[in-house]
């Protein structure tokens, strides 16, 4: 079984390399949106666990990998906005950041990584990409998707994530009728913080779907 990784916002394929490291005996994918160099893409051929973090689950849902029979969504929505009594993080955040993106984009990036918890540096890439998903972000809403699908699904998420908003968290994939949720002492960045526990929930996942 392979497994294919999937970034999100702001990040490259690189935030899952800690994890990768400690899942030695898995195959392995991991694609590359290309927000700071050039896009990877690749195909998994055989059975595969999508594993993906914040909008890089959003990414999957749209265009799920091929073979897929596991989704493993890390600090992970199937809609970033709240909405009509659903929790999420309030339009006009998003709204304000998205003006501030048009002018300033590498500021309003370096807020976002410090955000999170990365203060590492990073050389501004394909801004036109960044932007366009910026606004998928505030507009994408796979809710009504995710009540239809049959994969089994486990959301794992942070108790001290300083971008979602608890309430979300503990609601996030709520349709979805294979759910398991897991909760770890954390914030935005589970698989840079904490890879031993991600990498450990990993292994359990596919064993119980194998």
């Amino acid at each position: 079984m392979t497994i294919f990784f999937v970034h999100g916002w702001g990040f490259n394929s690189a935030i899952w390399d800690s994890i990768s490291e400690l899942l030695p005996d898995w195959p392995k994918l991991k694609l590359d949106r290309g927000y700071f160099g050039a896009p990877r893409t690749p195909v998994p051929e055989t059975p595969c666990i999508a594993v993906t973090h914040s909008f890089g689950t959003m990414l999957a849902l749209a265009d799920p990998p091929p073979h897929c029979i596991g989704l493993i969504a890390v600090n992970g929505f199937d809609r970033f906005v709240a909405h009509s009594g659903s929790p999420g993080v309030h339009r006009r955040v998003l709204k304000r950041m998205i003006g501030q993106f048009e002018t300033e984009p590498e500021a309003v990036l370096r807020e976002f990584r410090n955000r999170c918890g990365c203060c590492a540096p990073f050389t501004l890439g394909n801004v036109d990409l960044l932007g366009n998903d910026l606004q998928d972000l505030a507009n994408i809403d796979y809710s009504q998707y995710c009540a239809r699908i049959e994969l089994p699904v486990l959301s794992l998420q942070g108790d001290a994530d300083p971008i979602l908003p608890k309430a979300m968290c503990d609601n996030v994939f709520s349709g979805v009728h294979r759910l398991e949720r897991l909760t770890l002492g954390g914030g935005h960045l589970l698989p840079l913080t904490e890879p031993v526990a991600c990498a450990s929930a990993i292994r359990e996942f596919a064993g119980v779907i194998a």
